[in-house]
């Protein structure tokens, strides 16, 4: 073989090697930047499950204190916020006190639909409620007071005083 020829191949393959690097070098990064995409809207559908199935539950579900009872449909608010993320195969812990800590933190700016809010009593800053963000400056949780008991949709910014934190758990 001449210098000539052995220097054409070898430019040849270096060049067959260097374009299969290239192509799937970026056909990897397509496909992560696809993942992200998909995850993002796996999200976004699971969250919108979330909330549908929670707003079904209106009417129909009661607020007892420390109570997690599913079969009757009795539940206190981190046990609702349980109940309705696992339809969804969501596993949450059962109580404020652990579901504050579930996922990633999220600033009250950035809130999303799907995301865990905590709200404090008022009197102290311990978190005392949770509830599920629905977009448009809403949420949905279980709650009670002297004229209503159940499942209910509010205004955040009617809560903003006892705004207190929010989880990212999608």
């Amino acid at each position: 073989m001449t210098n000539k020829n052995h220097w054409l191949k070898k430019t040849v393959i270096a060049t067959a090697v260097c374009a299969t690097l290239v192509s799937g070098h970026a056909a990897f990064g397509t496909s992560h930047i696809g993942q992200a995409e998909a995850a993002t809207a796996s999200a976004s559908a699971k969250a919108d499950g979330i909330i549908a199935a929670a707003k079904s539950l209106q009417g129909k579900v009661k607020y007892k204190y420390g109570v997690n009872n599913p079969s009757k449909l009795y539940f206190d608010c981190s046990s609702f916020t349980k109940y309705v993320f696992g339809k969804y195969g969501v596993s949450l812990k059962w109580g404020t006190a652990s579901q504050k800590y579930a996922g990633k933190y999220v600033s009250k700016s950035n809130l999303q639909k799907g995301d865990l809010i905590f709200f404090n009593n008022g009197k102290s800053s311990a978190v005392s409620h949770v509830g599920i963000y629905i977009g448009n400056g809403q949420f949905i949780h279980n709650t009670i007071s002297s004229t209503f008991n159940g499942v209910r949709i509010n205004k955040l910014s009617d809560y903003s005083k006892r705004y207190s934190t929010a989880r990212r758990v999608l």
